[in-house]
């Protein structure tokens, strides 16, 4: 039997990501092993990342527990490498598709003699550290090493068309590719979802504006400048924050300090995502850098407007008639925004971006995938 692996840096990027892949390998006859850090799992909690083990057992699928590294510690850097090439060189795999930056960048360097024998290696790229505006320690760190772990690349996806065209005929990747995203289940969002009990659990009555954010508490993806613009809008706004993070317990200081506790609610992670979407009015997203978000994609499935940072991955999915750009460094530009969509037609605003993440759903982006696999789909 064939035999593939799946590796992200924590579990998170497996539940949220990856679970489509995993799928696919399943059905075309592979093996499939996933590794990823399931005791520290990201953004998910460690009861769901139990559950995705359960999930993925179920599934025939090996689960190996591996702290994949976020950040250059030297010590766990050098631990999971030792552990990450024992297991390429001893299962040989015929199919290896990793993700996040310093996940790729280990299980790539690992399966360099794998290589030489048969093994392809596919790495999705999920929004480079470099990009238009990005810090220029960014470029001098991530760029040359992006560039040069190409060359132990068969299939480099990006997801977004800043990355894509960047790296076109300057990466040594055998092939690169553009897939747009992870894709999004449209069914799944906006049509069996009801926010009338959100609503309620949440007291915000039906003549209110509820304002929903989707993300990791987290300093890039910057709840803290819409918290501060929340102070410049009027009473009857409420902004809902879903995730949890490392940033958690800061942003409820300052809620505290700015007054806001009846209007600003951090309520962790959810499983009735499809419900919170349903409940909101507006989808608003603040981030510093994106590849291309998968929040931003559900929203825009429930029929969300939006009022987003004018970034990377952002722009591939908004435009004019579906929302407004905001400085996500400046809290008078984010609150401008605000008070800009709350006077437009929401309603218009939404069903554009309904009909726009159409061409980003999960089958056209499954399609991809599958050629990516080696998998021939019909034209039909």
């Amino acid at each position: 039997m064939k035999k593939a692996l799946q590796l992200a840096s924590v579990a998170s990027m497996i539940d949220q990501f990856n679970i489509p892949n995993i799928k696919l390998l399943r059905s075309i006859g592979y093996k499939v092993d996933v590794v990823a850090d399931f005791t520290n799992p990201g953004n998910i909690s460690i009861e769901r990342a139990r559950e995705l083990i359960k999930q993925l057992e179920s599934m025939d699928v090996r689960v190996i527990d591996i702290a994949v590294p976020r950040s250059l510690d030297p010590k766990t850097v050098i631990s999971a490498y030792r552990r990450v090439r024992e297991l390429v060189t001893t299962e040989h795999y015929n199919l290896i598709h990793c993700h996040s930056p310093i996940g790729g960048a280990i299980v790539r360097l690992a399966a360099k003699n794998e290589r030489k024998k048969g093994t392809k290696v596919i790495y999705t790229a999920h929004g480079f550290h470099f990009y238009n505006g990005a810090p220029l320690k960014n470029w001098i760190l991530f760029y040359p090493v992006e560039k040069w772990l190409s060359r132990y690349t068969d299939i480099l996806i990006t997801i977004n068309q800043e990355d894509y065209k960047r790296a076109s005929g300057k990466f040594y990747a055998k092939k690169i590719i553009y897939v747009p995203g992870i894709g999004v289940d449209t069914e799944k969002f906006g049509l069996h979802a009801n926010g009338s009990n959100i609503r309620k659990e949440l007291g915000i009555k039906c003549d209110d504006i509820m304002f929903l954010s989707v993300g990791e508490f987290n300093t890039n993806k910057n709840h803290e400048v819409v918290i501060r613009a929340m102070t410049q809008l009027e009473q009857k706004l409420y902004y809902i924050i879903v995730g949890k993070g490392n940033k958690e317990n800061e942003l409820k200081q300052l809620i505290i300090q700015l007054k806001l506790q009846d209007r600003v609610k951090l309520v962790g992670f959810r499983n009735d995502i499809a419900d919170i979407y349903n409940a909101a009015d507006v989808f608003i997203f603040p981030s510093f850098r994106e590849g291309l978000s998968v929040s931003l994609m559900e929203a825009m499935a429930s029929g969300l407007p939006v009022v987003c940072s004018r970034i990377r991955g952002n722009i591939d999915l908004i435009d004019e008639k579906g929302g407004i750009f905001f400085n996500p460094s400046n809290v008078e530009s984010v609150a401008d925004s605000i008070h800009k969509i709350l006077k437009s037609n929401l309603l218009e605003l939404g069903k554009h971006n309904f009909e726009k993440i159409k061409s980003f759903d999960l089958k056209i982006v499954e399609k991809s995938i599958s050629e990516a696999y080696g998998v021939r789909v019909s034209k039909n």
